[in-house]
């Protein structure tokens, strides 16, 4: 295994990892905002019936943007490992997105944008120079 594919397999695994994190989290917060609008509810104040609607949008909303934040980067991280040239474009675009992401996700932006614009790294998910070059190292 040539570094570079070291290097794109501890991406995916990354992108999976941070991608797994964000599903269980986007879990959380629906367990958080539904315990909270159930506490509401029971409390049978007047108002309570205005608030449990809005704390039940409000969770939805949390979770539909985590869940669409982190399902993409478990697809990529998945597609890097089989050497997809989708994956590459998808983990590209991720990675440039995670740049806002302070710290964690700039360093892995970084990273990514590192690997996947390196020519080497960049080879590899291209099937015709993967296999041509695979005849000059026999």
């Amino acid at each position: 295994m040539n570094p570079m594919q070291s290097h794109i397999k501890a991406l995916a695994i990354l992108h999976i990892v941070f991608g797994v994190l964000g599903v269980l989290l986007a879990l959380g917060a629906l367990l958080i905002f539904g315990g909270i609008a159930g506490l509401i509810h029971m409390d049978h104040d007047p108002d309570a019936a205005m608030v449990v609607p809005m704390m039940g949008a409000i969770g939805g909303i949390v979770v539909i943007v985590a869940l669409a934040l982190s399902v993409p980067g478990i697809i990529a991280g998945i597609g890097l490992l089989k050497y997809q040239p989708w994956a590459r474009i998808l983990t590209i675009v991720l990675s440039i997105l995670d740049l806002v992401n302070f710290p964690l996700g700039t360093a892995l932006g970084i990273y990514g944008v590192w690997i996947l614009f390196n020519p080497d790294g960049e080879r590899l998910f291209n099937p015709q120079a993967a296999a041509s070059s695979m005849q000059y190292q026999r």
